[in-house]
């Protein structure tokens, strides 16, 4: 229970009116190391619990600070702490739950990001504000224009940092923490560990906390997945049939191009399905309205790539279903982990075409159990596959780790060319 976390009244109480009840393993573990003044590396992916995790201990942190006289004082353009996200729709909802869980404590936050006008934001900059979630581009512009200083910051969380290298954001990210006190708690997330993961936690930790919940290259046993083997041209009308025969009331498509986005939501519209897409392409004005739209049930696909569902947190999300598979096998536990969430059953269905049939090997592999093929449908691929089965991986996939490289190796330098 969040009760016996040492939690300050206006905090548990903002916590109850959000239906929080019991902490999640992440935040059990994360939030008294933190409230303890300790470093944290955190190994956690998204439906883990791990915003609340770092937001409830540092709302705390500052607002006790702040009472106790020990606090920096509001200051236009000064920030206590520092959270970076590596995109705008992660960045919003990493605000709006420090919004919710203290909105008892008095403590102000904002988020800026790009893609819009930078006044809405430096006008709340100047208004003052004890926490800041961020973009890196954004941040490093708004402080080159000295909108901003880092020069107060006692605690501060680099979430998802295995995006932000992915996204080619490490050089920006390094420029905002040689602008940083060295003098500071910090907190580093991340869905996997690579050797640039661990090398950058070397340098910003100190004796840090470890906690490692449900980690990347496991697929949760919750989520019942499936996978149907079909022709590229019979995509569009097994998606149509699930949805119409399904009763879902949310579900998230994930495409592998933003063109592909496109043209699945615009079939399904012309199928009289409620659908909108989210990608890079679109405005962040369309994005959001998107993504809103989606929350409150007025549409009930969300058809997205998977750099913009980056950070989407749809507390409901009962389907996912991959349009195309994915072309790193770790993306599709990223993708399937947006369902199953907070103890809730999910399911997620993947199409997998001729020529995907190594992604979905790969995926086997790396989750280590077979997905199971559903072969009772009309649109069942003329040349059925044995790359899934329901025992186990298959044996076609005993291939060495040399030919997983090339394969994925061959998979980048397309996926460069989209």
């Amino acid at each position: 229970m969040f009760n016996n976390l040492k939690i300050i009244e206006p905090i548990m109480k903002a916590l109850k009116e959000e239906g929080y009840i019991k902490p999640t393993p992440i935040q059990e573990r994360a939030i008294p190391a933190i409230l303890e003044g300790r470093d944290l590396e955190g190994c956690a992916q998204t439906g883990t619990g791990k915003t609340a995790a770092f937001a409830v201990p540092m709302l705390q942190l500052l607002y006790s600070g702040r009472k106790a006289g020990n606090g920096a004082r509001r200051t236009a353009g000064r920030v206590s702490a520092l959270v970076l996200a590596p995109t705008r729709e992660l960045a919003i909802q990493i605000g709006d739950s420090f919004t919710a869980y203290g909105r008892h404590t008095g403590l102000k936050n904002t988020v800026i990001f790009g893609g819009v006008s930078q006044k809405p934001q430096t006008d709340a900059l100047r208004s003052g504000v004890d926490i800041l979630v961020a973009t890196p581009g954004r941040l490093l512009d708004l402080m080159q224009q000295n909108f901003i200083s880092l020069q107060d910051v006692r605690y501060f969380v680099l979430d998802e940092a295995d995006r932000m290298l992915d996204m080619g954001l490490g050089r920006d990210v390094k420029r905002i923490i040689s602008k940083l006190p060295k003098e500071k708690q910090t907190m580093l997330f991340s869905a996997t560990k690579s050797e640039e993961i661990s090398k950058l936690m070397d340098s910003l930790l100190v004796n840090p906390v470890k906690v490692a919940v449900t980690p990347v290259s496991s697929a949760k046993e919750i989520i019942n997945q499936e996978v149907y083997m079909v022709d590229k041209k019979s995509k569009k009308p097994l998606l149509v049939d699930l949805l119409k025969s399904n009763t879902a009331e949310s579900v998230l498509v994930f495409s592998r191009t933003k063109h592909g986005a496109n043209k699945i939501t615009s079939d399904l519209v012309k199928s009289g399905i409620e659908a909108q897409a989210i990608h890079g392409n679109k405005s962040q004005n369309a994005r959001q309205l998107a993504l809103n739209n989606f929350k409150e049930k007025k549409i009930r696909v969300l058809v997205a790539t998977d750099i913009a569902a980056r950070g989407i947190d749809i507390e409901e999300l009962p389907l996912v279903i991959n349009y195309d598979l994915p072309d790193v096998p770790e993306t599709y536990v990223h993708r399937i982990g947006r369902t199953g969430r907070a103890g809730a059953e999910g399911s997620a269905i993947s199409f997998c075409e001729e020529d995907e049939k190594d992604m979905l090997r790969d995926i086997q592999k790396m989750i280590s159990k077979g997905i199971p093929v559903v072969d009772d449908h009309p649109y069942k691929a003329s040349k059925q596959s044995a790359a899934a089965g329901s025992a186990g991986i298959p044996k076609s996939v005993g291939f060495s780790d040399k030919s997983t490289d090339v394969r994925r190796n061959k998979r980048n330098n397309n996926r460069t060319k989209r």
